[in-house]
């Protein structure tokens, strides 16, 4: 079901529920509350998950360590459809959606032990970090929505639009070279997921550190739901305001 709801290709909920009403001996409302569980994990993984089963808390231990051994076996290849393709969502730039960026919580969030386990099992900021594709794919497609957005009212400026990263390789701390109608430099640093707009990702400390240097012109393009429907926010510096920084790796020396 989600391999084809990422796909857009027409399913029925309802014949699925019956196959598997037939194989466990569940009712109906029993499998579709299951399905919401699997979603709410999905969620946690930072994963899409099918649209309608609306993810559902208070899942069975049971259900994290199905799923862990299916996650685990390389036969199943179950991270092959959060793969994009090579030209998912690229030939019309104008469908990125800029929204509002989500209020950092104030909360603690509840903590399940096993689900926090499997997280940090099959991290998700990591798997995004590592796919080149996925941050290809969302760098063309910030770099052309840039691009459009200057070309009506300053097109001399939407053709200076630079694809740092690809011309010049990584390690500028930025991106894509852009600017606003003024003028002004636009340094972005772009950040893509498959999954929803909380989904936690990597900040490198080059990219952070020129975000404290340059909080004028740094802007960090956060883009989430790629597979399905492409949407972005973005983050003016000071970025430790709007986001939760937690330290991840140490450098190691013996001087």
């Amino acid at each position: 079901m989600l391999k084809n709801d990422i796909a857009n290709v027409p399913y029925v909920k309802a014949q699925h529920n019956r196959v598997v009403q037939a194989a466990t001996g569940r009712s109906k409302g029993s499998i579709e509350f299951k399905f919401q569980n699997i979603s709410a994990v999905l969620r946690r993984f930072g994963l899409p998950w099918v649209t309608g089963y609306v993810p559902m808390e208070n899942f069975q231990r049971a259900l994290l360590l199905t799923l862990e051994q299916v996650f685990s076996n390389p036969k199943n290849n179950v991270f092959e459809i959060f793969e994009p393709s090579p030209v998912q969502g690229l030939s019309d730039a104008k469908q990125l959606f800029i929204q509002a960026p989500p209020e950092r919580s104030l909360n603690t969030p509840v903590t399940n032990k096993e689900l926090e386990r499997l997280v940090r099992k099959f991290d998700p900021a990591a798997r995004d970090e590592r796919n080149r594709k996925l941050g290809r794919n969302g760098e063309e497609l910030v770099l052309n929505f840039e691009r459009l957005r200057l070309w009506e009212e300053r097109p001399d400026l939407a053709k200076k639009v630079r694809w740092v990263s690809e011309e010049d390789g990584d390690g500028a701390g930025f991106d894509i070279l852009s600017f606003e109608l003024t003028g002004a430099e636009r340094l972005i640093e772009v950040k893509t997921t498959v999954g929803h707009q909380k989904t936690p990702f990597y900040i490198s400390s080059n990219e952070y550190e020129l975000s404290k240097e340059r909080p004028d012109e740094f802007r960090l393009m956060r883009v989430f739901d790629f597979l399905k429907d492409p949407k972005a926010f973005e983050l003016k510096p000071p970025l430790s305001e709007q986001l939760i920084l937690a330290p991840q790796n140490y450098k190691a020396s013996f001087q």
